[in-house]
């Protein structure tokens, strides 16, 4: 039943007939998993976060928001969906932060691999200018004045009927350069890729666990029309 505070594991979870929709602890209501975070009991007694959601283990289930699962913790709402088992740490939600933000990397490591990632002022314009480009990268320190001059550009190519894109400064240039294997990269572009879409799509959900809405919501554009990972605007960012 989803009004169950637990699943009954990953077995569960993997059946046709497995339900769609879990129950939040922290807003009692039944949500897509596609917007919630598992959690499991670990071996050593620490409540986990499960991303994958294959962990081994009854799992219980809140909605993908920092602010929900403070909720959770707040109301002590594990310690009644685990019947008292497993201790929750204080830092569990910068946990779930550094877990969001490691798989984003890897994600954007695998679409570099793949050759979809752009680097460099010029080369990125030009990629903007073809409206082949479905995410644009700044480095979390960048230098303003570059982070508006292409973000002014990326706005004039929608404008004049370009694809909408992703803007995203949540990597500092150290990150952006273990991540894409080369230094100094200040901006980027991906190109329109699968891997490309899974770099995306798990940027939405740290936008989403940061602001507590999808990429997009709030101000009638699409999903990919986003900004991450502060409050979520279109191409005009500043």
């Amino acid at each position: 039943m989803v009004e169950d505070e637990t699943d009954e594991g990953p077995r569960s979870l993997g059946l046709p007939r497995a339900p769609l929709s879990r129950l939040c602890l922290a807003t009692r209501r039944v949500t897509p998993v596609t917007q919630m975070l598992r959690f499991v009991v670990g071996p050593d007694g620490q409540i986990v976060p499960d991303l994958t959601r294959k962990l081994p283990g009854r799992g219980a289930w809140v909605c993908a928001t920092r602010a929900d699962l403070e909720t959770a913790l707040k109301r002590k709402a594990f310690g009644r969906a685990f019947k008292g088992k497993g201790t929750a740490a204080p830092g569990l939600a910068d946990l779930v932060e550094t877990l969001l933000l490691k798989d984003a990397r890897s994600a954007l490591s695998l679409a570099n691999k793949a050759g979809q990632v752009v680097t460099g002022t010029t080369k990125v314009e030009a990629a903007l200018a073809s409206g082949a480009v479905r995410g644009l990268l700044h480095a979390a320190d960048a230098r303003p004045d570059g982070v508006r001059k292409l973000n002014g550009f990326a706005r004039q190519v929608e404008t004049a009927g370009g694809q909408p894109l992703t803007i995203i400064d949540c990597f500092s240039g150290i990150e952006l350069d273990l991540a894409l294997g080369r230094s100094n990269v200040v901006h980027a572009a991906l190109l329109a890729h699968p891997t490309t879409a899974g770099f995306l799509g798990r940027c939405h959900k740290l936008g989403r666990w940061r602001t507590g809405t999808s990429a997009g919501e709030g101000h009638g554009q699409g999903e990919d029309h986003a900004h991450v990972p502060g409050r979520m605007q279109g191409t005009d960012t500043e």
